[in-house]
Formats: structure tokens, C-alpha cells, sequence
């Protein structure tokens, strides 16, 4: 998949799970799993859409497409399953990943550990929330050998927060006509907000 595909895909997400549901219909249950177990779990792949996805799918679950309990379920278990994965991914190979893969942008990673000085464990609750954080925070937690069961009480309750709060976000906002008419829009917004962090943190960073 090419930069100008995958920049499409995340700008208009909405459209692709049109097609999905078109062609492969009960599939699709499957493909937006490993959309989130991807996004969540593996650090090649932060640009994947998170919060912009939920929303959408949750839009889609009103409109009959999905059924939304199932839906919220096997989202839940995605996005705690992808962030065990990126925990033992850390945990396993370490930092020593960076070095040996040039895809791998190390800033990324000291971001998250800046995160992890500010906030703690609970780091990986609030990281659901931040892109590109959201997928490194596992990892760095991997890395730096937080112990398993209080790393997974983290993972669990962000995990459950942030599929709640976007997926019935896009459930009971998004049949709005007003919303439905303008979903690309809507996209953009979210994106836009979810970067306000990671931005904030930047300029207070170049001020200092």
C-alpha cells in the first residue's frame, strides 16, 4: 500500500468500510479487528486509524450494519490483545529493534518515555487517547519490564475507555443527520483534536 492510499485511507475511512461491508459483509468484523490489533500492537504500523475508526464504525453499527454489541466486544478484545502483543514485543527484543529496523523513527520512542516520566503507569491509559504514543506506550513498557499484571490492569481499563468513548461516540452521534451528511468532516475533526497533544507537548518542548 502506497503513502497517497494509506493517507486516503485514514482521511476517508468511512469509504473504505462501505466497500468492506459491500464485498466481504460478515468479514468485515474481522478486518476492523486487525485493523485495531494493528494499530495497538505492532510500532510499524501507528498510522493506522484509531479513534477516527471507532467513531465511523460506531456510525455504521446505527445505521443496522454492524451489531454493536458484538462489535464493541471484539474491539475491546482487540485493542487489549495489541497492546499485550506491543508489551512483549518490547519486552523480548528491547530497544535493540530500533538499531536493526530503519523504519523504526526513534523519536517516536523518546516521546513515549518522556510520557511514561510525566505520568507513570497510568501512561497507558491516558496513551489510548494521543496517536503514535498510543502504540509505543505498550512497547516502552515492554522495554523498560513493568511487571505484566500491573501493566495488563492498565491495559485493560484504557483499553475498555477508549473503545467505549469513541465507538458509542459514533453509535448515538453519528445517525445525526447533520453528522451522517458530513462523516469526512467529522473525521478530520477528530484527527485534528487527537493531535492537539502531541502538538502542545512539541511547542512547550521548542520552548524550552
Amino acid at each position: 500500500m502506497g503513502l497517497e492510499k494509506i493517507v486516503d485511507f485514514i482521511l476517508h475511512v468511512d469509504k473504505y468500510i462501505s466497500i468492506l461491508i459491500e464485498n466481504f459483509g460478515a468479514w468485515t468484523y474481522l478486518f476492523l479487528f486487525l485493523i485495531i490489533l494493528c494499530e495497538t500492537g505492532l510500532v510499524i504500523t501507528p498510522f493506522l486509524p484509531g479513534d477516527s475508526l471507532l467513531f465511523v464504525v460506531g456510525a455504521f453499527a446505527a445505521q443496522g450494519s454492524f451489531n454493536i454489541i458484538w462489535m464493541y466486544f471484539i474491539l475491546i478484545f482487540a485493542a487489549i490483545l495489541g497492546d499485550s502483543l506491543n508489551y512483549w514485543i518490547g519486552h523480548y527484543f528491547g530497544e535493540n529493534v530500533f538499531a536493526n529496523w530503519k523504519f523504526f523513527k526513534k523519536k517516536h520512542l523518546e516521546k513515549a518515555k518522556k510520557f511514561y516520566e510525566k505520568h507513570g503507569g497510568k501512561t497507558i491509559i491516558y496513551a489510548r487517547f494521543i496517536p503514535i504514543i498510543r502504540t509505543f506506550a505498550p512497547f516502552v513498557a515492554g522495554v523498560g519490564k513493568m511487571r505484566y499484571s500491573r501493566f495488563l490492569s492498565f491495559n485493560i481499563i484504557g483499553g475498555i475507555a477508549w473503545v467505549t468513548l469513541f465507538l458509542f461516540a459514533g453509535y448515538f452521534f453519528g445517525s445525526i443527520p447533520i453528522i451522517e451528511k458530513n462523516l469526512t468532516t467529522v473525521i478530520f475533526l477528530i484527527i485534528g483534536l487527537s493531535i492537539l497533544p502531541p502538538i502542545y507537548e512539541y511547542i512547550n518542548e521548542k520552548r524550552k
